[in-house]
């Protein structure tokens, strides 16, 4: 299997690229600039981070209900010898979308071409994708709500007829040439599900959503991931940096990275419980995984406002974050784990977030939001 990124090629100054075509000279900076060959580190550091993805849907930790509908379908597309039917994942950030569909790639035996929404602004982009593709390819959009139209109204044939119109010509001359493409699979990765076009959305034949992960799951995430950075972690250590992850394997091995910097240059060896709260403790991640920004919006509707209810904007301008900020970054876990609600006036802090920082929880219950 082969994984292919595209990127939009730079144009060259046009003097420069006179004195190219001609054979001009260039200076040494200039050439050590044009010449893109990867460092030593950066080449090891790439491989690394790849070797940390699973390669097969059997070394895929977590997703049990996606892994089984997958597995019916892969084996389903190998028995009639035909391409998987076109797969949307849903969800939040960090939980595999991509490592989905590059064991999807490795599975079949096809190769896979990684690109996003943004990359593909102009209608070349996409054509030059779509007909370069081989029999069977997979091609992964990552972030697909943010196609553009024109770039979207392309995909419709291409999906279904496995065709692509091209307009030629403008005004009378103008003519429609239809290309055949190869069968392929469009995989897209979104978060944000209800911002795809119904069009766009009814033509993937498997839509499915990945979930946070559990504490055991991410649990054996990161001794995995321990393994293949040949550190040694204990199960309490592991545990200890999954209930700090917020169910997020992304932010797990994450966390494993910094713990693992924290034991080498302090010489303490192997990752224990102990030495994991430690470095945790350090990097600002407390044992429920939130941040000094997290607790510091709390702090400040508890000890400023008494809890709530207080209107975002409020919020912000005490805490000097970005209202949008907060909405979209902070609140959707505090949330999440029941220590933020939402009213009809304004933020609430729940009585569980009053006792995790410690604030003595007033006798007369907030009932606002009941």
């Amino acid at each position: 299997m082969a994984i292919i990124s595209s990127k939009q090629p730079q144009k060259e100054p046009k003097k420069r690229r006179g004195a190219a075509e001609k054979g001009g000279n260039y200076s040494v900076k200039e050439k050590a600039l044009l010449e893109a060959t990867a460092s030593e580190e950066e080449g090891n550091n790439s491989k690394q981070e790849e070797k940390l993805r699973p390669q097969r849907l059997t070394e895929y930790i977590g997703q049990k209900d996606v892994k089984e509908v997958l597995e019916i379908a892969l084996a389903a597309a190998k028995s009639r010898q035909e391409p998987l039917d076109h797969l949307l994942l849903y969800g939040p950030p960090g939980l595999g979308k991509t490592t989905m569909a590059l064991i999807l790639a490795q599975e079949m035996g096809v190769n896979c071409k990684i690109t996003t929404a943004p990359a593909l602004e102009r209608p070349r982009d996409i054509v030059g994708l779509l007909v370069n593709l081989q029999p069977g390819d997979i091609l992964f959009i990552d972030e697909i709500h943010r196609l553009s139209k024109i770039t979207e109204e392309i995909l419709y044939p291409a999906m279904e007829d496995f065709r692509i119109d091209i307009t030629i010509g403008k005004g009378q001359s103008a003519r429609i040439r239809s290309i055949p493409i190869q069968r392929f699979t469009l995989v897209g990765a979104t978060t944000k599900v209800g911002a795809l076009t119904s069009p766009l959305r009814d033509r993937f034949g498997l839509i499915q959503r990945l979930r946070f992960y559990e504490i055991e799951e991410l649990s054996q995430i990161v001794k995995r991931t321990a393994q293949l950075l040949q550190t040694e972690i204990s199960s309490e250590g592991a545990t200890e940096i999954a209930r700090r992850s917020r169910g997020t394997p992304r932010i797990a091995n994450r966390l494993l990275k910094r713990v693992r910097d924290y034991a080498e240059v302090k010489s303490l060896g192997k990752i224990t419980q102990a030495l994991a709260c430690e470095a945790l403790e350090l990097f600002n991640v407390d044992p429920c995984g939130l941040d000094w920004t997290d607790r510091r919006i709390l702090s400040i509707m508890i000890e400023n406002f008494n809890g709530g209810p207080v209107g975002l904007e409020a919020i912000a301008a005490a805490t000097g974050e970005d209202a949008q900020t907060i909405e979209e970054v902070y609140e959707p876990y505090l949330l999440q784990i029941g220590y933020l609600k939402r009213t009809h006036r304004g933020r609430v802090a729940t009585a569980a977030a009053w006792k995790h920082l410690g604030y003595p929880h007033p006798e007369k219950q907030l009932s606002l939001w009941q």
